[in-house]
């Protein structure tokens, strides 16, 4: 990489990681997202249900008293660094540029996913999909996704927008099921392609295990997969992605850093399920 980057450079390098950014991160746009957040908080409004009273003739009507509250999401500071030194540039025959650009991208996109997990899990509906929900000890089944659907349409979540977020393990065992992939009950081309797009009236999310943590996995192998719709999770963005490209001497390197601050939070608990599968 030349000493001597430019203004339009750096300019071209941050709007090529933005982009890359943008696909990395598997679960942005699957979530209620506010941007241009200005502090170290947000507060999300969630209105109360109203009921609706009978109307007696000459009297005063009566207030439901529907009752507001918030789910805070407090926003953290994050760094995606690396150097390049200007005398390695000559020993290889790659563009770094573009390497860095997925680096930088994917770190910033698996970090943000993780703050959307670490929101689901912590703001999950009391009411589990056990992991004997279609049989003893079971994996990633049908009758799961069934009974999620069940408690998120008891609980009176919009059937739309309904996300399902899995380990590749889950899909292992879920693709074994004939229900799940024969063209006789599902449209989606599961044994075609190996993976499931939409099922149930949710859309498929692949978490692979990754350093950030990933979805969790408690004791005797069993993971938590995570079933939500858009608004019941809250993604708060106070600075966007962007990076930088300085030159430091004292290491004869560039130091290109991407950053972001953002927060998550579970909004209503009653859309967000958590489903346990055994991964023995």
């Amino acid at each position: 990489m030349s000493a001597t980057l430019s203004t339009a450079f750096i300019a071209q390098f941050d709007a090529e990681v933005k982009q890359a950014y943008q696909g990395a991160a598997k679960l942005f746009g699957t979530v209620r997202t506010k941007t241009g957040v200005i502090g170290s908080t947000h507060r999300f409004p969630k209105l109360g249900k109203g009921l609706a009273q009978p109307r007696i003739p000459q009297t005063d009507v009566v207030p439901m008293n529907v009752q507001h509250s918030n789910a805070t999401a407090t926003l953290e500071d994050w760094n995606a660094p690396e150097y390049t030194d200007i005398f390695n540039q000559s020993k290889v025959n790659f563009d770094e540029r573009k390497e860095l650009k997925e680096a930088i991208a994917s770190a910033m996109g698996r970090r943000m996913d993780q703050l959307l997990i670490d929101a689901a899990d912590a703001g999950a509906s009391a009411t589990q999909v056990a992991t004997s929900v279609g049989g003893a000890g079971t994996g990633l089944n049908v009758d799961k996704l069934r009974r999620a659907k069940r408690l998120l349409d008891a609980a009176g979540v919009p059937a739309n927008e309904r996300t399902f977020v899995h380990s590749a393990i889950g899909l292992e065992q879920l693709l074994g099921e004939t229900s799940a992939t024969s063209a006789d009950f599902n449209s989606v081309k599961a044994l075609v392609n190996g993976e499931m797009n939409t099922f149930l009236g949710f859309t498929f999310v692949l978490i692979e295990d990754r350093d950030e943590g990933g979805l969790s996995v408690a004791a005797g192998d069993v993971r938590k997969n995570f079933a939500y719709h858009k608004a019941a999770l809250g993604l708060a963005i106070g600075m966007d992605m962007k990076t930088e490209i300085n030159y430091v001497p004292e290491k004869t390197s560039w130091l290109t850093n991407g950053t972001f601050s953002a927060g998550s939070v579970g909004i209503d608990d009653a859309g967000i399920i958590e489903v346990l599968t055994d991964e023995t």
